[in-house]
């Protein structure tokens, strides 16, 4: 289904050629100036120069050839050339209608289907999710979904941290700690046992145990990178190790991210890129892209154009270490055999942009992706306490994830039964619902690349841009549609499937109905805009207007008491239409909204 501005640019276009000119300065957009008009044309202003004319004698002339056109109710000239376009309330309303008739809303499907790889989450192993992996989760899960609603073959994968330094810490405690178990008998040969040495409770403990003491001790520093040396080579004892690691972290890991309503299609790690890095490292240096510099083995990266020095890429550490470039590049290599992505996506902290420039251009150099592969880093900011410092707990340390969530639960629980009565299990989960809706617009609704400010009581209010704004707003429709059933009966199959005015039939359209009409209308467009721009606080944005511009309709209009039946019904569909848009925005956005509040 074509977009509304795309249905109007064509209606211009005729009218430029019918004027003379060349359609190719019809192009339409959203009027700059809404106290002025809803649409405008700019194009007369850069025909002139083409034609030789003054920009407001050609605008006069499209303005003459679009008189007679059903998409405008008025359309003028005005100095020193624009086109400024109201629109049609009848053509909006049968917009609407084909809109609300369509699969996804009129959304397009894709010229070419895509597959495209999100990297995100980023969680490391035996550590348990705290507050610095919120907006990687919640970007990425955003962009996920995004990309599967346009009509993309999206795969999101986890991609742990599984593999380094953290672990050999991890199995020297352990040996500390159990020195009996049959993991560190080099002469056992028989079967390891299936259950786990420890819980997620004690791999959380046994960590931060042995990383506080590996900075005391050089001699058991120097165990723990032993052990993480023999690991990566296949010890058998601490490979089992390994496995009851993952085993414990991916269960809990999953448990975190479920509570987020994060989910991943790949749980895959650094660990899974290992066994394509000796081939990679082969083919970089027999192809001559790598060389020694130091004893390390490096790409040089720098371009012509780069106007400050990039360094050139360590594949290998002069003793033979891989580093993250490593395992990244190998990671590509591997989702080219198994994927063949046309674009791979990663959501990490914006400092590591250098990081993936790096990567980016040795990938592209050694052509380990094809030439035509997108690779594209979105780098977040961060999240900031009141004190415009990275946010943490009152005493100082890293807050836990499931501590934030559980935080912002009790909030809105007490919120929840301060208003109203309700039974506790309804307001426990009305809270669990509102609560993520508090975190993940909170989060979401700034733009991805700045740092913001993680206030929760801004975050939980009903007023204003949150997200329990937009849920309520949704509560608030649902209930008029309730109340409509109740009263009416089933609200009828073809109003809501053919819910606004026939062609022969008009009627007086207030402004706050057109304002409401205009923003539904324009969520194809904004879909567009969100996904080209893989920008999830667009989609923030035009649910928030939405939720206003219903809100100022709601208030303006006495839908219930109407005593017009067909107007009446007509109200009916196009808000049934605006909590269909409401619920399918945050369906991508990553949270859901209750019956009731």
């Amino acid at each position: 289904m074509k977009k509304l501005v795309d249905l109007l640019t064509g209606e211009l276009e005729a009218a430029f050629e019918k004027a003379g000119y060349d359609k190719q300065y019809a192009k339409v957009t959203l009027s700059n100036r809404p106290d002025l008009c809803e649409y405008q044309c700019n194009g007369a202003m850069a025909a002139a120069k083409a034609y030789r004319k003054a920009p407001i004698m050609i605008a006069n002339a499209v303005v003459e050839a679009l008189e007679g056109s059903s998409c405008v109710e008025k359309v003028e000239a005005v100095a020193p050339g624009f086109i400024n376009i109201i629109l049609d309330a009848e053509f909006v309303a049968h917009f609407l209608k084909a809109m609300a008739a369509k699969d996804k809303l009129g959304v397009e499907e894709p010229e070419k289907v895509k597959t495209i790889v999100i990297d995100y989450g980023g969680a490391n192993v035996a550590k348990p999710l705290h507050v610095g992996h919120l907006r990687s989760a919640v970007i990425g899960e955003s962009i996920k979904r995004i990309g599967k609603y346009v009509g993309h073959k999206v795969i999101g994968d986890v991609h742990l941290g599984d593999w380094g330094y953290q672990m050999g810490l991890v199995i020297t405690e352990l040996k500390k700690r159990q020195p009996e178990l049959p993991y560190f008998d080099d002469s056992f040969e028989g079967e390891y046992p299936e259950e786990s040495p420890f819980t997620i409770a004690e791999l959380e403990e046994i960590y931060p145990t042995a990383s506080a003491y590996a900075k005391e001790n050089e001699e058991y520093k120097a165990e723990a990178l032993h052990a993480t040396y023999l690991l990566q080579n296949g010890h058998r004892g601490y490979t089992a190790v390994w496995q009851h690691i993952m085993n414990v972290s991916v269960a809990d890991l999953k448990k975190n991210y479920g509570n987020l309503n994060v989910e991943f299609d790949l749980w895959k790690g650094e660990a899974d890129a290992q066994p394509y890095i000796p081939d990679m490292v082969a083919y970089l240096r027999n192809e001559g892209y790598a060389h020694e510099d130091q004893g390390a083995l490096v790409v040089d990266v720098k371009e012509e154009t780069d106007t400050k020095e990039i360094p050139p890429c360590i594949i290998l550490k002069s003793d033979g270490a891989s580093l993250y470039g490593t395992t990244d590049l190998a990671t590509l290599v591997e989702r080219e055999k198994e994927f063949n992505p046309d674009a791979v996506i990663y959501i990490t902290d914006k400092r590591q942009e250098l990081h993936f420039m790096q990567v980016f251009r040795v990938a592209k150099k050694a052509k380990i992706v094809k030439e035509d592969t997108q690779l594209a880093h979105i780098g977040f900011g961060t999240m900031n306490g009141k004190d415009g410092k990275p946010f943490k707990t009152r005493d100082g340390g890293v807050m836990r994830l499931e501590h934030l969530i559980a935080d912002i639960n009790e909030k809105m629980y007490e919120k929840i039964v301060e208003n109203r009565a309700i039974e506790e299990a309804e307001a426990r989960e009305t809270a669990k619902k509102v609560g993520l809706a508090a975190l993940k617009y909170g989060d979401l609704s700034n733009q991805a690349a700045k740092d913001y400010v993680f206030d929760i009581d801004r975050f939980i209010s009903f007023e204003g841009n949150t997200g329990p704004y937009i849920l309520y707003t949704m509560v608030r429709i649902k209930s008029i549609l309730a109340k409509y059933k109740e009263v009416c009966g089933e609200v009828q199959a073809d109003v809501i499937a053919h819910p606004f005015a026939g062609a022969e039939e008009t009627r007086e359209y207030g402004q706050a109905e057109i304002d409401l009409m205009l923003t539904v209308a324009k969520f194809n467009d904004v879909i567009a805009s969100v996904y080209g721009e893989l920008a999830p606080h667009k989609l923030c944005q035009y649910i928030y207007e939405l939720a206003n511009t219903f809100n100022s309709f709601y208030h303006g209009n006495k839908i219930m008491s109407e005593e017009d039946k067909k107007k009446q019904g007509e109200w009916i569909a196009l808000i049934t239409l605006v909590l269909q848009l409401l619920e399918t925005c945050i369906e991508l956005l990553g949270f859901e909204a209750p019956e009731r509040m």
